[in-house]
C-alpha cells in the first residue's frame, strides 16, 4: 500500500530540514590582527568552502575579549594567545586547544619611545608602559621585568587595548608598550625595540597563539573543526614551502595588510619572526609540550596574582584529534 503525503507537507519538511542543516553549520569565529599566512585563506573564503559552513568572522583586539565571547556562547572558535588561554582554562572555561597558530617571535615586542629617557631596561623604572592585561604581551612584559630583576610595582603598567595604545602613543601619554601589530608598527616608527617575544622565549618565557573551540561545538561538529585546521595548515605549508616566493605575490601581502592593519613593509619581518607549525609539528606539540607550556604559564600567572590557583592537569584542554597528517 502506498502512502501519499500532501505536497505542501513534504515541502515544509524539506525546508525545515534544510533550515536545520544550515543553522547547524553556522558558526562565529573570533580572529585578531596578528600577521600569519592563514589570513590569505580567510580573505579568499577558503574556510567557508572547506567547512561548508556560513562563517561570521569577528575581529577582536585581545584574547580576554575572545574568551568572554566564547564563554558566553557567542563565539564557537577563537584565536588567542597562550596567556589568556591559560587564564581561561584555569577558570575551567569549556574549550579545547586544537591548533597552535604560531610560536611568537618578533611579532610582539617591548618598544620604548624615542626621547622617553629609556635607553636600558633599568630606565623603565617609574615609566608608563601600556599593554593589554592578561594578553601574551602582558605575560611577556612581566617575564621581561623579572628577567631584568625589575620590581613590577616600580613601573606604571597601564591596561590598554591596542587601539587605545595607538592613540596614547600618538598623544605622547605613554613611554613604552608591549604589543603586536598594528600598534607595534606605530610604536616602532619613533621607538626602540628593547626585547622581542622570540628573545624572551630563549630565556625561558615562550609564548604562542592558538586556535580554540568550544567543547560542545567540537562534539557536534568535529568535521568542521578538522576542516578548519586543515585550511590553516595548508596555508602554513604554502608559505613555508618558499617564503620569498610567497611574499613576492602582492596579493598575499595585500590580504595580510587588510586583515591585520600592519604595513606592507613590515610583513616580511613579522612573518619571519614567528614559527608556523605544520601538521607533524602540531601532532607532536598538542600533547605534553603544550600542556606543560600552559602549566608553566599558569604558575607564573599565579605568582603575579592573575589567577587564584593552578589546575592539577591541563591535558583536557588540549587535543590533537582534529589534525590529520
Amino acid at each position: 500500500m502506498k502512502l501519499h503525503f500532501p505536497l505542501r507537507l513534504l515541502a515544509a519538511a524539506s525546508l525545515a530540514a534544510a533550515s536545520f542543516l544550515a543553522q547547524a553549520a553556522d558558526l562565529t569565529v573570533a580572529y585578531q590582527t596578528t600577521v600569519d599566512p592563514a589570513k590569505v585563506a580567510q580573505a579568499d573564503g577558503s574556510y567557508e568552502k572547506a567547512t561548508q559552513a556560513s562563517i561570521n568572522w569577528r575581529k577582536f583586539d585581545n584574547g580576554a575579549d575572545v574568551i568572554a565571547a566564547i564563554a558566553s556562547g557567542d563565539v564557537q572558535i577563537g584565536y588567542l594567545g597562550s596567556s589568556p588561554l591559560t587564564a581561561a582554562v584555569t577558570r575551567k572555561v569549556p574549550v579545547e586547544t586544537f591548533l597552535i597558530a604560531t610560536q611568537i617571535g618578533a611579532a610582539e615586542a617591548l618598544v620604548a619611545r624615542d626621547g622617553s629617557g629609556i635607553n636600558t631596561p633599568q630606565d623603565l623604572v617609574g615609566k608608563k608602559i601600556a599593554v593589554p592585561f592578561v594578553s601574551t604581551g602582558h605575560y611577556s612584559l612581566l617575564a621581561a621585568l623579572k628577567h631584568w630583576n625589575i620590581d613590577p610595582a616600580k613601573v606604571q603598567v597601564l591596561n590598554l587595548a591596542p587601539p587605545a595604545i595607538i592613540a596614547a602613543w600618538k598623544r605622547g601619554d605613554i613611554d613604552a608598550t608591549y604589543v603586536w601589530d598594528p600598534a607595534l608598527g606605530v610604536a616602532k616608527e619613533n621607538g626602540k625595540v628593547l626585547i622581542t617575544s622570540g628573545e624572551l622565549a630563549k630565556s625561558g618565557a615562550p609564548t604562542f597563539d592558538a586556535w580554540i573551540v568550544r567543547k560542545d561545538f567540537a562534539q557536534k561538529h568535529p568535521e568542521i573543526v578538522s576542516a578548519f585546521a586543515k585550511v590553516t595548515l595548508d596555508a602554513y605549508a604554502d608559505y613555508r614551502k618558499d617564503p620569498q616566493a610567497w611574499l613576492a605575490n602582492p596579493g598575499n601581502v595585500d590580504k595580510l595588510v587588510k586583515l591585520s592593519g600592519a604595513k606592507a613593509g613590515d610583513i616580511p619581518l613579522l612573518l619571519q619572526g614567528n614559527v608556523y607549525p605544520l601538521a607533524a609539528d602540531q601532532v607532536a606539540s598538542l600533547g605534553a609540550p603544550t600542556t606543560k607550556a600552559i602549566t608553566d604559564t599558569a604558575v607564573f600567572l599565579k605568582e603575579q596574582g592573575k589567577v587564584e590557583a593552578v589546575l592539577p592537569d591541563y591535558a583536557p584542554y588540549v587535543s590533537a584529534r582534529f589534525i590529520s597528517n
